[in-house]
């Protein structure tokens, strides 16, 4: 499993024109080709007299499914110039329709691609792009003697902390980077003379906005 990557919020949309044609821009994300397909034939259905929805998706840890379509524009100056805007990105697990109505003026090959790929990067950032990080949600058990200081440290550290059940003993429960499983426990046993047990739950990814 990939500790992290870069993708698309969620849905998002916008629109440019350029020489009199209009550039609609469709994104989302998408796990699965299956999902993308689907994106696809959305917009294609919500634009049916459009003159062209080019398309293009990236998807897998190590981007193993690429797709460009240039739906009827000349070979080249669509689908894979807004692919080229995903892979510079770096992100995954996205699809992007680009819909155009024509506005009457020839842009030509370059003016195309150009076209096409202002269009993708206004269409990100509509949507704006996130870190997925692969976490641990730790669970830390102590007794009540060591509540205050533990949790104190916990919250003016960089670590997550998701909640606290108070039973018999207390438990709480932090979200750690994967890699910083072990730097925590030896944290927490350090922090408590030894007197911390600390667990690894389950792993999930958590989402932080590009800076």
């Amino acid at each position: 499993m990939r500790n992290n990557y870069f993708t698309v919020k969620g849905y998002g949309e916008s629109e440019i024109i350029l020489s009199k044609s209009r550039f609609i821009t469709y994104v989302d994300r998408a796990e699965t080709e299956e999902d993308a397909l689907l994106f696809i034939d959305k917009i294609k259905k919500l634009h049916a007299n459009a003159t062209h929805n080019c398309s293009c998706y990236m998807i897998g840890a190590h981007d193993n499914i690429q797709k460009a379509n240039d739906d009827g524009e000349p070979s080249g100056t669509a689908g894979v110039p807004m692919l080229e805007v995903l892979k510079k990105q770096g992100l995954k697990d996205t699809v992007v329709v680009v819909t155009r109505y024509f506005g009457g003026i020839k842009l030509g090959g370059g003016g195309l691609i150009r076209a096409y790929g202002k269009a993708t990067t206004e269409g990100l950032l509509a949507t704006q792009v996130v870190e997925r990080k692969l976490h641990y949600l730790m669970n830390v058990t102590i007794d009540y003697n060591w509540l205050g200081k533990v949790e104190n440290e916990i919250r003016d550290s960089s670590y997550n902390l998701q909640s606290i059940d108070y039973a018999e003993n207390v438990e709480i429960f932090v979200f750690v980077l994967k890699e910083e499983e072990q730097q925590f426990i030896e944290w927490m046993t350090e922090l408590t003379n030894g007197q911390a047990s600390t667990t690894r739950g389950d792993a999930q990814f958590i989402e932080f906005l590009r800076g």
